[in-house]
């Protein structure tokens, strides 16, 4: 049984101290037992101070990237190692942003991947096209390609130890948002591609989830969750959303 997960990934936003009291309200609005797991993805700065507030809570946290590097010179990056050091538990891979504004390649982003699934780090990787490729019928393609990346470099097994999250980047920071059908067709096709190994991983919807569209899009049979953007900034919003899921 796959377990339900809402994931945010909070981007360059927030300052300290909204990061902190966004941790303290989603905290006491995510107290008890839930069905679905809720994590968190601040950014690099923020991570200690979020394990700090998490520890006695059950939200779990990530990071937005990993290097594909275990150690070295290497200024700005940031290791597996160093991740599961401060209790991260995911590491985004391969989000549309990165692969467009720092040209990461579907392979680069296998390598982050393998690096994540080496240390057992639980990787988020996310596939998705442009309005322009749905527009020429290429979504299968360009998804498929970019799952094949990883699939070569890690196997299916490999794929299996990480979540997959679908965002048509035409939907993500735009007010847009697939249909609920439109999501659960690329859904259902990553399962295929992933094989038997599809049943037991968690394919998550990102692209503008909002409260109002949680529940449709959580209804179909091949989404288990979402990974959040701009909602997840919102301690009600992202609540609503996390409570659709569980």
């Amino acid at each position: 049984m796959r377990r339900p997960t809402v994931v945010g990934n909070w981007k360059m936003n927030a300052s300290f101290a909204q990061t902190t009291e966004l941790l303290a309200g989603l905290s006491e609005g995510w107290s008890g037992v839930h069905k679905a797991e809720v994590a968190v993805c601040p950014p690099y700065p923020y991570l200690a101070k979020t394990a700090e507030l998490l520890e006695q809570s059950n939200i779990v946290f990530g990071s937005q990237d990993v290097s594909q590097h275990e150690s070295g010179a290497y200024t700005g990056q940031v290791s597996a190692d160093m991740l599961l050091d401060l209790g991260c538990k995911y590491a985004i891979v391969g989000h549309s942003e990165r692969r467009e504004y720092q040209g990461e390649s579907s392979e680069l982003v296998a390598e982050k991947f393998e690096a994540a699934i080496n240390k057992g780090l639980t990787p988020i990787l996310c596939v998705g096209e442009t309005q322009a490729e749905r527009e020429s019928e290429l979504t299968f393609d360009v998804v498929g390609q970019q799952l094949r990346a990883v699939i070569d470099r890690c196997g299916l097994e490999g794929v299996a130890k990480g979540v997959v999250a679908y965002e048509p980047v035409w939907a993500i920071g735009t007010g847009l948002s697939a249909t609920p059908e439109m999501a659960q067709d690329v859904h259902a096709y990553i399962r295929e591609v992933l094989g038997p190994e599809g049943e037991q991983t968690a394919i998550l919807y990102g692209g503008s989830v909002k409260p109002d569209t949680a529940a449709a899009l959580f209804a179909q049979q091949d989404i288990d969750g979402a990974l959040v953007g701009g909602a997840s900034l919102k301690v009600e919003d992202f609540l609503a959303i996390c409570r659709a899921a569980d």
